[in-house]
């Protein structure tokens, strides 16, 4: 579980949770909360929790890296045989958990909770991340999951798969899709959050959506080398028009407003796929430093001094 501000609903999804989990007395079960750089009472409440239940781990970022990052955290720091990715906002119910696990026996090793609805949420909101799902579909030729968020249970293969993967801009819903293994999706209703604020605006989401097109994707390069050939084969068209016209007819060939036009539409074209190359080339320049995902400040209360022994 992914944590940021979450003082607000932490104990009761931790009650709601082992409410669930009491009901599944053939497995052993583990908490394992990220503290993704809080500045509320949350890791007051996970070493809380901690003090009163063995079975609750937490991790403490050295500060806020963002959810993508705390998901992979949370995963190098987990034992057992499989998990339970969710948020700790109750959106995503733990009363799935049973329902998950059955098919996890039935030899499925992704399990994933596909929205059926979606509460709280505005009408843009939701048509929108529709809308993205299906652009992203036609753009990479990985099967993304639409409507599909982060609660899922994985299989400890799939675990170690994602452990592979150090890439430091990461969109983790496409990561899921990548691996491939044996998937199977269930339905549920989303609820609004239980207590707190969303820590996601609009400005996030669309920085969220870039990342999920550059990380899966090099069609908007390509669309850029296609649009400039179309651009090029109309220039050297309109050029030799200007060539045949002055000879026929001689003189200045009037149209100096349509010629601005041109410049400054090309122009412009030019600068966003300036921006388009950039955005790639970004990419190529953040993972090329090799800094470490993250950094963990203690695991459990213990102080990590050395980060490379951090996950043992």
């Amino acid at each position: 579980m992914p944590c940021y501000n979450e003082e607000a609903v932490l104990r009761q999804f931790y009650a709601r949770t082992s409410e669930v989990i009491q009901g599944i007395p053939d497995y052993d079960f583990e908490f394992v909360f990220v503290n993704d750089g809080s500045c509320d009472g949350t890791l007051a409440i996970m070493r809380e929790l901690r003090a009163q239940d063995t079975r609750v781990s937490y991790v403490n970022l050295s500060r806020n890296f963002g959810k993508e990052i705390a998901m992979i955290a949370g995963i190098d720091y987990l034992q057992g045989d499989a998990a339970v990715i969710m948020d700790a906002d109750l959106q995503d119910p733990p009363e799935l958990i049973p329902e998950m696990i059955g098919w996890w026996e039935k030899g499925y090793d992704d399990i994933s909770a596909k929205r059926r609805s979606r509460a709280g949420e505005t009408f843009f909101k939701k048509w929108s991340s529709h809308t993205f799902y299906r652009i992203l579909q036609h753009l990479t030729n990985i099967p993304i999951q639409p409507d599909v968020g982060d609660f899922r249970l994985l299989d400890k293969q799939c675990l170690n798969a994602l452990r592979l993967m150090r890439e430091s801009q990461r969109y983790t819903k496409g990561l899921f899709s990548w691996i491939g293994f044996n998937k199977k999706e269930i339905l549920f209703d989303r609820d609004v959050r239980a207590a707190g604020k969303t820590k996601w605006n609009y400005w996030k989401l669309m920085n969220l959506a870039i990342e999920g097109i550059t990380s899966f994707t090099i069609a908007p390069l390509r669309a850029a080398s296609f649009i400039g050939c179309l651009l090029a084969a109309a220039a050297i068209l309109y050029m030799a028009y200007i060539v045949v016209r002055t000879l026929i007819y001689g003189g200045d060939v009037p149209g100096y407003p349509s010629l601005i036009s041109i410049i400054l539409f090309i122009g412009g074209v030019q600068l966003l796929f300036l921006g388009i190359i950039g955005e790639y080339l970004g990419r190529v320049f953040n993972e090329s430093k090799f800094r470490p995902l993250y950094l963990v400040k203690d695991y459990n209360g213990k102080i990590m001094i050395d980060q490379k022994e951090e996950r043992k």
